[in-house]
């Protein structure tokens, strides 16, 4: 299982560059494997911390499926930095923050979650026109 966090500035989403198990370098929000012991929760705060150095807090779920957990989050200490001297950190190239509508930087597997979140929106704009 995987928790990720999902943190948005503006127009701007929070990812990280990073090297997969197939071989591909893709930009992906911060995330990675719930240890044993810990809650989806508390797993999303420790690797968005790891990866990107904020340390966030929860604000609600996004989107849950077998296979992950992605929290929408909210910055509240750190600066942006890469430890990449930590093994923690070895996949990981780069902590940016993207342009929602640079498309270069979203695929298959993280476009689905900027669509979601603008339905959620859209939705909750609307309930109260």
């Amino acid at each position: 299982m995987i928790a990720q966090g999902f943190l948005i500035r503006g127009q701007e989403i929070l990812m990280v560059k990073q090297h997969v198990e197939r071989g591909d370098i893709v930009w992906n929000y911060p995330g990675g494997g719930i240890e044993e012991g810990e809650t989806p929760e508390q797993a999303c705060i420790r690797e968005v911390e790891e990866e990107t150095g904020y340390v966030v807090k929860i604000t609600s779920l996004l989107v849950q499926t077998p296979q992950k957990y992605t929290f929408l989050t909210e910055i509240i200490g750190g600066e942006l930095t890469v430890d990449r001297a930590s093994e923690v950190n070895k996949d990981i190239i780069d902590a940016a923050w993207v342009a929602i509508n640079d498309d270069e930087k979203f695929y298959l597997v993280t476009k689905p979650m900027l669509e979601l979140l603008a339905a959620q929106n859209a939705f909750k704009q609307n309930l109260f026109i």
